[in-house]
């Protein structure tokens, strides 16, 4: 039973499957397709595969432009939702939730609650962040904790930036009066720290990292 609103309106969406086979991922498509798996064991002890296949493409072909997710089973196309997508499983359900850069998360979930985060393929831009990881985990943490700065301190600058454009707005000013920035950026040393940002952004998505304060709501 889903318990969870938000997780059961997902289910809700789920449509089945037209049992396509799965197509491999190529090594030019990590900036347009991500790929995950998940073995599960039957009470038989038989093993089935679950594959979540999510193109980035697909964005463009929703109303909200969150995208589709794809869940195969054993190589055939099972089913199909948009974003976010609760499939559910045995033993619980696969949760695949996006974000502008990538993933929120992919986990598979019991109904006990517990989570396991699915495998991403070896060859997809998560999957190769993933592998740095395993083989060099200093340098992973490094990675990691640049990708942070990178997004702290645009966000630093450009917060009292924001406040002062909107506090000129004539019905803000009027009633709270004018904020002057400290902070003053060349709009070329904007755009830069916006990129850095978003870059900063799409690494954390490779990790499947997520904050709602540093990575947006959407």
């Amino acid at each position: 039973m889903i318990k969870n609103h938000k997780w059961r309106k997902a289910a809700q969406r789920v449509k089945a499957g037209n049992g396509r086979s799965l197509k491999p991922f190529r090594w030019w498509q990590p900036l347009n397709r991500a790929l995950f798996y998940l073995t599960l064991t039957n009470d038989d002890g038989r093993q089935t595969v679950f594959a979540v296949d999510v193109p980035y493409w697909q964005q463009f072909q929703t109303d909200d432009g969150k995208g589709k997710a794809h869940l195969y089973l054993d190589g055939k196309h099972h089913a199909e939702s948009k974003l976010p997508a609760a499939f559910p499983v045995p033993g619980g359900m696969i949760i695949v939730e996006g974000s502008a850069f990538g993933f929120k998360r992919c986990d598979y979930v019991t109904t006990e609650g517990s989570k396991q985060q699915l495998s991403p393929d070896e060859r997809s831009a998560e999957g190769r962040r993933a592998r740095l990881e395993r083989e060099h985990p200093a340098l992973s943490r490094w990675i990691g904790f640049l990708s942070l700065i990178m997004l702290i301190i645009p966000i630093l600058l450009a917060i009292p930036q924001v406040i002062d454009a909107v506090s000129q707005v004539p019905p803000i000013a009027e009633r709270f009066g004018n904020f002057n920035s400290p902070i003053a950026l060349p709009i070329w040393l904007n755009i830069t720290f916006g990129l850095c940002a978003v870059a900063a952004s799409m690494e954390r998505a490779t990790r499947l990292r997520w904050n709602a304060l540093l990575d947006g709501s959407s």
